[in-house]
């Protein structure tokens, strides 16, 4: 659904010039350097994928996704989303795709948030019917009938990205692009919007591309993750290899009822008594959890057990902290 084959783009960095009207001698001068914001990135996308494309600020994320909806073009390489090129066929692939920017919004400020989502089906000419549909569908799903005749400037945050999701899916788009959806949410507005987005990818088939800096949504969402640094690919695949490739311990936290025989705790254990737990990192490469479990359990009546993964967030520290290791 998506293909994207070498993909670059640079940016023109004027030179700084020094003393007196320097701003205007920079600009006038044109002179600069070329600064490459992604370089040959290459990736496929099959129809249905639900994929989480991150990377640290200034890696290029934003710079693909205007590539892929044609609102930038490449300086190289090629792009192709449902086999039509954004960059030359651009209206043809606006009908098919869907787009979020999380800090930007598609709605008009002023007016009511119906009107906006009436403006959009005649811009993008949804029939009656099917504008019916969809604003039931994704009315209930979203819970948007609350403020449909609120004016978009006095929208909360949450209730703006719960608007702009569905007004990037009233003319049934094959591809949804989300840039930061979430960002500045609170935890049940995140909640909502996953939920939908989920159900929206399971039920609905639709391919989405998804950057964000939360890992949460990557976690919850995504089937595969591909992590850019630099403007360039330094990971495509799923969660569970990469934490594979970057094992980093897990923890297994158990409490205990009354008095423990610390001594027969298993090496490496840490017994807190006035807590009256034992903790102890393990690789559950080399340890299975449940034989560990057992041995500490040997110790004193158990009251309950807690076994801690890595967190996302920790396994990508530790494979940007190794940029030897190749992982594409």
């Amino acid at each position: 659904m998506i293909k994207a084959t070498d993909l670059t783009k640079f940016y023109h960095v004027s030179e700084v010039k020094q003393g007196r009207f320097a701003t205007l001698r920079s600009f006038v001068s044109g002179k600069g350097r070329k600064v490459p914001a992604v370089s040959d990135m290459s990736f496929e996308i099959p129809r249905g994928g639900f994929v989480g494309y991150i990377g640290p600020n200034g890696a290029g994320k934003s710079t693909t996704i205007k590539m892929l909806t044609g609102i930038l073009h490449p300086d190289g390489g090629t792009v192709e989303v449902a086999g039509l090129s954004p960059q030359k066929q651009r209206k043809e692939v606006a009908r098919k795709i869907g787009v979020v920017f999380g800090q930007r919004t598609q709605l008009w400020w002023d007016l009511p948030t119906r009107d906006s989502f009436e403006l959009l089906a005649a811009m993008y000419k949804v029939g009656q019917q099917e504008y019916d549909k969809a604003m039931e569908v994704y009315g209930e799903l979203l819970g948007l009938h609350e403020f449909l005749d609120t004016p978009v400037r006095k929208l909360s945050l949450g209730q703006r990205m719960r608007a702009d999701l569905c007004a990037a899916l009233l003319h049934d788009p094959d591809v949804v692009f989300l840039d930061e959806p979430t960002i500045g949410l609170d935890v049940t507005a995140k909640n909502r919007i996953r939920s939908f987005l989920k159900d929206l990818n399971e039920r609905e088939q639709k391919t989405i591309l998804l950057t964000t800096h939360d890992m949460d949504d990557i976690e919850q969402l995504c089937k595969q993750i591909i992590i850019i640094n630099h403007g360039q690919k330094v990971y495509d695949g799923t969660l569970e290899s990469l934490r594979e490739m970057y094992p980093l311990p897990s923890v297994l936290e158990v409490e205990y009822h009354g008095a423990v025989e610390e001594l027969l705790l298993p090496n490496g254990a840490q017994f807190d008594p006035s807590r009256g737990v034992a903790r102890i990192s393990f690789d559950k490469r080399k340890t299975k959890p449940l034989e560990l479990m057992e041995r500490m359990g040997q110790c004193g009546e158990v009251r309950d057990i807690r076994v801690q993964t890595p967190k996302i967030e920790d396994v990508i520290s530790e494979m940007y902290e190794r940029p030897q290791v190749q992982l594409v």
